[in-house]
């Protein structure tokens, strides 16, 4: 089984944020006024800087306010386990 170390984990959801807002043409403090968050706090967590812990209720405000369904951000594809795999071991079999 594959397993990720969290700060991987905080990574690629930052990196899926900042994603979304992208592709929605958003800068970040349209989507910090979108769901109701500070805009350092969508910097920090794009980074994946969020003091090692996002809560649950502000990436369901997050994915309300990209109009996503918040799966889309905490959910992984073998794929992408498979190319942390290969990035230096942050997942490893367990």
């Amino acid at each position: 089984m594959l397993y990720a170390d969290k700060d991987t984990v905080f990574k690629q959801i930052g990196a899926k944020v900042a994603y979304y807002r992208n592709i929605r043409h958003l800068t970040q403090k349209e989507l910090a006024i979108l769901a109701h968050v500070s805009v350092s706090s969508i910097g920090r967590i794009e980074r994946g800087k969020y003091n090692h812990n996002v809560p649950m209720s502000i990436l369901i405000d997050i994915a309300n306010g990209l109009g996503i369904d918040i799966s889309l951000l905490v959910t992984f594809e073998e794929k992408e386990k498979q190319i942390w795999w290969e990035e230096g071991g942050n997942i490893g079999a367990k």
